[in-house]
């Protein structure tokens, strides 16, 4: 299989990281969605990244349809997402969660990166920046109530890779100012396993 996207992604990162600890080989195409459009748009006409290239040739694309393919290919005792009943939906609740607070400052990156300065919208950038501190105080939350090594119990699940991915990428990009102690406390954990140090990409946010 191959994987398209950069690792400084949170949505590739997740997809990398998932693949690895399900032991899922893959080539990383390391291809950009600037400078590597075009090459990206071979395989995924909307130009986005994560996109998976299966080895018959076959597609997959968006970083929520790999997971399931990835968790259906490897079978209920493996999958990373329980395959139904509660478990399946706190897990899955909280991992949207995550990557919810990702999107946010991801949409915060873009007014910075592509809006003229003269056109931003500062209501806009603070609408955002609201919802993704939200979504990282509710995080904050889980994290302080959680006894288990992992968030839902003593195995890895999807919802400790997204939010790993997750808090690297909005920490990196637009910043999260509040303490949210019990979550720093939590996604430093993660970033010490080996899987999360070996697929990892700073984010090299230009100055704005």
């Amino acid at each position: 299989m191959k994987l398209i996207g950069m690792f400084d992604s949170p949505y590739v990162r997740r997809v990398a990281i998932s693949m690895r600890l399900l032991d899922l080989p893959f080539e990383h195409l390391n291809w950009s969605i600037g400078k590597d459009i075009d090459r990206v748009k071979q395989f995924n006409p909307l130009g986005q990244v994560p996109t998976l290239v299966l080895d018959d040739g076959d597609v997959v694309i968006d970083s929520i349809a790999i997971l399931d393919y990835l968790d259906d290919r490897v079978g209920p005792e493996r999958a990373l997402l329980p395959r139904t009943g509660d478990a399946r939906r706190r897990i899955l609740g909280a991992s949207m969660l995550a990557m919810g607070m990702a999107d946010k400052a991801r949409l915060q990156m873009y007014e910075l990166l592509f809006r003229p300065k003269e056109l931003r919208h500062p209501p806009v950038r603070a609408r955002l920046n609201g919802q993704m501190l939200a979504a990282a105080a509710e995080l904050d939350a889980l994290c302080a109530r959680t006894t288990t090594p992992y968030l839902f119990g003593d195995r890895i699940t999807q919802v400790d890779v997204s939010l790993g991915c997750a808090f690297t990428y909005a920490t990196e990009t637009v910043g999260l100012e509040p303490p949210l102690p019990a979550l720093r406390a939590r996604a430093a954990k993660l970033a010490e396993l080996p899987v999360f140090r070996e697929i990892y990409l700073p984010f090299d946010a230009p100055a704005v």
